[in-house]
């Protein structure tokens, strides 16, 4: 954008050819410098479109036949006027930059208001037009695109720039995802004339396109942007694997296509079972050719592309796949539906793979010319998702049309943006959330659902239903069975929070080794920094049924457990809630966020987990405090009174009872879990008999994390 933009005077240096990248068969690329140098011209008649946007009109009309061209017209006019004078240090006319963004744009066939905001997006930054001008000559939409994708001064924020320019991006995607497409254009088109920048200048635009730009591509499934910004990325972040990779690619075009003779014996399949399909090749760019010959070694003619079979109706999907299966040799473990189970990105395709005579294997893509058009677009296919609906099109449960815009990881972004205390922590939580590329859905109770990132956790699905009430979350049924906060959630499970009915429920310090989610991560992070000498209950506790909890009505203090010392100086201690250690337990301590320090029993399975993710092993030993809190687990038979027998011999021996948990009988056995605070560690073996001693009660053990 405006960092491209020079003094006339003083032309930069031509911009080298971008890195050739393996594209669909489209219209030659268009000479920019020569449009630009036409723009100057100016129009020879007013109501006349200006021949340097007759591309763009080309590809819109492509898309969108009847759209009305006034608005590109009356943009260009005013961008092309705004801009004049201004040169991009590349040499070429300020105006060419805003015509190669619009025709990006164009040709994923984005519709004609954001076109005309695309021609318009760097007028209010670099030039004296201001929102309220464009508002009055093309309405409150074009000016809200402008807004959304317009840099916030560094005079302003100073090195806060950057970040918060993308926060006020995001915020306004998230109430029209037209803003993003426009700035993935304009990144897009920055990168393939990124080669004038200095060498230091190219490596910050390339890695912040990494961490940032590509994710949200992948994310609103714009795979035709997407791809090219990996490979311009990859030239410049990685230049010597991506010069092997060219060689790789350069070496395998010089011989013979092996997929080529595969896509003849598809046609003839196709055609002998009455099926209209086409079938293309599809080279894979630079960085997927690089990841499949890190995957599979040495590659072979059929890894550097795939088929892709294009139909008319979904149904036509499957009777390819059934063709296929039957007349070629399939490779079953490489079957995948995102058809019926699309991609959270809009992504619809069949994947399959047959296997050659001589061991190679092809994959296949099958999806419909629809399907492909929003694999390559995205949002962007969905034209104007803001008009009015048709009668036709189908309404979402509440009788109102469904926002395919606004999926659940972006509202998950705009919540938890709101949080970030700074733009430091905003930037880095928001690369560490586009880092994690999948996504997973669970099922609540009601039948609503909950969209999460994989390996997400219950702690993150407590945050992700209930906010900062999450605090009072005291435990979770997954699937109907009871499950620790720290379990992690696997796609379509059901998942049931057990909340606390205490007002004055503390999230658990150790939440924070369970937290993926930037929401989940920083309200516990706020809440443990308005309440810095809280000790916060144990992560892996589990409270009644219904969320009640068996102690008595008056509040208590929290009681002091057992001592641990430090053989150094270091922060708080806390005793694992996994395994629960008391005096005498052999006892082993690890460094965990926030300076804390986590204390196991030896023995337990968290303890060689925590080694493999490089936790720091730090050296404990238990203090002169004989207090302590241990969490126990009951084996019985069911039988009437066997709940109140139980907790009546726990009260004898002078236990508080701080939890309980009684799971439902299976097979008229029970189990119970107590989590108790002992005056005195040494009388734990007593109270493990008197438990054992209550009839109906086979066994009783203190409590251990499953293996991990």
């Amino acid at each position: 954008m405006s960092a491209e933009a020079t003094n006339p005077a003083t032309p930069g240096p031509v911009a080298p050819t971008a890195p050739t990248v393996a594209r669909r068969k489209s219209r030659p690329r268009i000479d920019l410098r020569r449009l630009g140098r036409a723009a100057l011209l100016g129009p020879a008649v007013r109501s006349k479109l200006p021949d340097a946007i007759g591309h763009v009109a080309e590809a819109h009309r492509a898309h969108h036949p009847d759209a009305d061209l006034d608005p590109l017209r009356r943009a260009y006019l005013l961008a092309e006027s705004s801009h004049r004078g201004q040169m991009r240090k590349s040499g070429e006319p300020y105006i060419t930059h805003p015509l190669a963004v619009t025709l990006i744009l164009a040709e994923l066939g984005a519709e004609t208001t954001t076109l005309t905001a695309s021609l318009l997006h760097d007028t209010v930054e670099d030039t004296e037009v201001t929102l309220d001008q464009v508002r009055e000559e093309f309405g409150e939409e074009v000016r809200y695109l402008v807004d959304g994708v317009t840099k916030l001064e560094k005079v302003d924020y100073g090195a806060a720039a950057e970040p918060e320019t993308f926060r006020k991006m995001l915020v306004a995607t998230g109430n029209d995802v037209r803003v993003m497409s426009i700035k993935l254009a304009d990144r897009l088109h920055n990168m393939r004339t990124l080669g004038v920048m200095r060498p230091e200048k190219q490596a910050r635009i390339a890695k912040v396109t990494h961490d940032v730009l590509i994710p949200l591509a992948e994310r609103l499934g714009v795979q035709a942007l997407k791809t090219e910004l990996e490979d311009l990325v990859f030239a410049i972040l990685l230049p010597e694997e991506y010069a092997r990779t060219s060689e790789l690619i350069a070496e395998n075009a010089a011989g013979e296509d092996p997929l080529a003779e595969v896509a003849d014996e598809v046609r003839a399949v196709l055609r002998e079972a009455d099926i209209p399909a086409e079938v293309l090749i599809r080279p894979r760019h630079f960085v997927s050719v690089h990841r499949v010959s890190r995957k599979r070694g040495p590659l072979r003619g059929t890894d550097f592309g795939r088929l892709l079979v294009l139909v008319n109706e979904d149904a036509d999907c499957y009777a390819v796949l059934g063709e296929l299966h039957t007349c070629l040799t399939p490779v079953v473990s490489e079957f995948k539906d995102f058809i019926a189970v699309p991609k959270f990105n809009l992504y619809q395709s069949l994947h399959t793979a047959v296997a050659r005579p001589d061991g190679q294997v092809v994959e296949v893509l099958i999806r419909t010319h629809h399907m492909h058009q929003a694999a390559e677009a995205g949002v962007i296919a969905l034209g104007n998702p803001y008009t009015p609906p048709a009668e036709e099109q189908t309404a979402g449960p509440d009788g109102e049309r469904a926002d395919p815009t606004r999926p659940g990881w972006l509202s998950r972004l705009l919540d938890w943006q709101r949080g970030a205390p700074d733009p430091d922590t905003f930037w880095s939580t928001l690369r560490d959330d586009l880092a994690q590329d999948r996504e997973i859905t669970v099922v609540r109770p009601d039948g609503g659902t909950l969209g999460l990132p994989e390996g997400a956790t219950c702690v993150d699905a407590a945050y992700a239903q209930y906010g900062e009430d999450a605090h009072a979350c005291i435990g979770a049924r997954v699937n109907g069975r009871l499950a620790t906060l720290s379990t992690v959630l696997r796609d379509g499970d059901t998942v049931q929070l057990l909340m606390g009915q205490d007002p004055a429920s503390e999230p658990s310090r150790e939440w924070l080794e369970h937290a993926h989610t930037p929401a989940a991560r920083i309200a516990i992070q706020r809440w443990l920094t308005a309440h810095p000498g809280a000790d916060a209950r144990p992560s892996d506790t589990n409270e009644g049924p219904g969320g009640t909890r068996p102690t008595s009505s008056a509040p208590a203090a929290r009681p002091r457990g057992a001592d641990v010392l430090l053989d150094e100086p270091g922060g708080p201690v806390r005793l694992a809630g996994c395994c629960t250690p008391v005096p005498p337990d052999d006892i082993v301590g690890f460094a965990v966020r926030g300076g804390a320090v986590t204390v196991h029993r030896v023995e337990c399975s968290m303890v060689d987990d925590m080694k493999n993710r490089g936790r720091a092993e730090i050296a404990v030993r238990w203090g002169d405090t004989a207090a302590c809190r241990v969490t126990l687990v009951a084996e019985s038979f069911s039988r009437p009174h066997l709940l109140a027998d139980l907790t009546e011999a726990i009260a004898l021996e002078g236990a508080e009872i701080v939890s309980a948990t009684v799971e439902s009988p299976n097979q008229q056995r029970v189990r119970h879990t107590y989590t108790l605070q002992l005056p005195d560690a040494a009388e734990l073996p007593a109270l493990m008999r008197a438990m054992r001693d209550v009839p109906g009660v086979y066994d009783v053990s203190r409590v251990q994390a499953p293996a991990a």
